[in-house]
């Protein structure tokens, strides 16, 4: 891993208002790019808001090539990765992926698909099958979307891949910033310790029009399982982070704090 300047951005996400949400999304990649931002990433269905039930149907999009022709254009010009999000529509009706579109320049476009469906989210969303890794500015990075992070096997998976980070963009509302930490800090933590890899989230920010308000909320957790940095805020809020390699260094080199290369891979297989 290279040192990497990570920019996670809680931003207002309201739903059914793609054209605003595309707006505001490329406003705030000119913004991460003047802060000389690696990587740019923007919540769970950032363009098209996150909602369950029916209220979400309407507003699930195709992929096109506008918006991905639009997207990679500004990856390639402005040098960064961009990382967002959408109700991605599927061919079974009346149902979406949770999609994270991945815009890496020189590169073929990517998405990840949102794995483990919550509860009340399986109505409307289905899981996607893969599990992709990234790389850009000499980091390689895993995608999980706020549910997934819920489930150890993925995290250790994306880190069998030799991720140096995962990013985990969220749409979780309800509660104060402070309250969404301290529930963060009950799983990611370990997310980020037991695989020796920086975990990084970020959720929506404010009232989103649909009956849901998000506490904005970013942290990074170091490859040691301390946080490096946490912000709040309010909305539209560009967070910015310098990933130092010497911490991943530190942890892997020490032989009792980097447990991935003990694993018994003869009786727990992963494969991808």
């Amino acid at each position: 891993m290279k040192a990497v300047k990570l920019c996670l951005v809680s931003t207002n996400c309201k739903v059914g208002r793609w054209d605003e949400n595309v707006a505001i999304c490329r406003d705030l990649i000119h913004k991460a790019a003047e802060k000389k931002a690696d990587i740019v990433v923007f919540p769970e269905m950032n363009l098209t808001g996150y909602a369950t039930g029916p209220r979400i149907a309407p507003y699930a999009r195709a992929i096109d090539n506008n918006l991905i022709n639009s997207f990679q254009n500004m990856s390639d010009q402005l040098n960064l990765a961009i990382l967002a999000g959408l109700a991605e529509k599927a061919d079974t009706p009346k149902k979406s992926f949770a999609s994270h579109l991945v815009f890496i320049p020189g590169a073929v476009p990517g998405k990840y698909q949102k794995l483990h469906i919550a509860p009340n989210e399986q109505d409307i969303f289905i899981p996607g099958f893969t599990i992709p890794v990234f790389a850009h500015a000499g980091t390689r990075f895993g995608i999980q979307l706020c549910y997934d992070a819920h489930f150890p096997e993925l995290s250790t998976a994306m880190a069998m891949q030799g991720v140096d980070l995962i990013v985990l963009p969220h749409a979780s509302p309800r509660g104060t910033p402070e309250e969404k930490r301290t529930s963060w800090m009950r799983h990611l933590p370990a997310r980020a310790f037991d695989n020796g890899v920086f975990i990084a989230a970020v959720n929506q920010a404010g009232d989103n029009g649909a009956g849901l308000d998000f506490p904005g909320l970013s942290v990074v957790i170091g490859p040691d399982g301390h946080i490096v940095e946490s912000a709040t805020a309010c909305e539209n809020h560009l967070h910015i982070v310098d990933l130092d390699p010497a911490l991943l260094s530190h942890v892997r080199s020490h032989r009792m704090r980097y447990f991935l290369p003990s694993r018994r891979n003869d009786l727990f297989p992963v494969s991808f």
